[in-house]
């Protein structure tokens, strides 16, 4: 518990945090690259073709994770809103902001995949039901929260705390995303993986394996992004501390033909 504790009060520092996850970087990028390869070639050519769908289901591989993805990273930004807005953390404030563009990434992803899906599926490219409704205004949100940051640049503790508030509001889109097509009538599938069994979940494991697999390669192309992305909010708005001009240094004296 003590390890934990401290583990947790060093990442809290932003000389700490970006010293500690300077070394996670390079392992999380290979991770990403390594499982995105082996789950698209997995997907695309060797998982099996769907007894209803035929081979156009296939976009779940990416569609399915970064559906997943824009829900999951949201909650993180509202979280580290939340610490941001109680307790003014910097790296809360990294982290909240460093998350949203690539949160609104994968929500886009989920938005034009789901459109190219639904064309042949429902025979059209957008129907105003809840789960798309919903999933559209997460967009929204994170642009939201990104435009308030912005607007107020000039002050990033101010920006940060309002873009912060933003944040934690948009947390109540997420349970409406997750259960709409429960709440309402929609033309939208349930889950696509059940663990308790159900009828809607994949059940063959040749499809679910590389699903699965593009699921945990979002997760950690998601760290590397983040992580690196809030370095530089760190470097940028910490740029006048000394540990700032000694992380410089240092990444310097490791760049090929600089020596010590």
């Amino acid at each position: 518990m003590n390890r934990i504790i401290k583990f947790y009060h060093e990442m809290g520092s932003p000389p700490s945090f970006y010293r500690i996850t300077s070394h996670w970087l390079t392992p999380l990028l290979v991770l990403a690259l390594g499982l995105t390869l082996y789950g698209l070639i997995d997907g695309l050519f060797f998982a099996p073709e769907d007894y209803q769908q035929g081979d156009s289901y296939r976009i779940i591989f990416v569609h399915v994770p970064a559906a997943w993805m824009s829900m999951f990273i949201y909650a993180i930004v509202g979280v580290a809103g939340i610490m941001t807005f109680v307790w003014r953390m910097k790296v809360a404030e990294a982290v909240m902001m460093a998350s949203a563009p690539i949160g609104a990434l994968f929500t886009a992803v989920t938005l034009l995949t789901g459109m190219l899906w639904g064309k042949p599926m429902w025979g059209t490219y957008w129907d105003w039901d809840a789960r798309m409704t919903s999933e559209l205004i997460l967009l929204f949100l994170y642009i939201g929260v990104m435009g308030i940051y912005a607007a107020y640049d000039e002050d990033p503790r101010k920006a940060a705390r309002l873009a912060a508030l933003v944040a934690i509001i948009g947390l109540v889109n997420l349970p409406i995303i997750r259960y709409s097509v429960y709440w309402w009538t929609s033309i939208h599938q349930g889950s696509s993986v059940s663990l308790m069994g159900g009828s809607n979940g994949i059940q063959d494991w040749d499809m679910l394996r590389p699903l699965l697999v593009m699921a945990l390669a979002t997760k950690f192309y998601f760290l590397y992004s983040m992580l690196s992305r809030a370095q530089s909010y760190l470097l940028k708005t910490e740029q006048h501390k000394q540990w700032v001009s000694k992380a410089i240094d240092g990444q310097a004296r490791h760049k090929p033909g600089v020596s010590s």
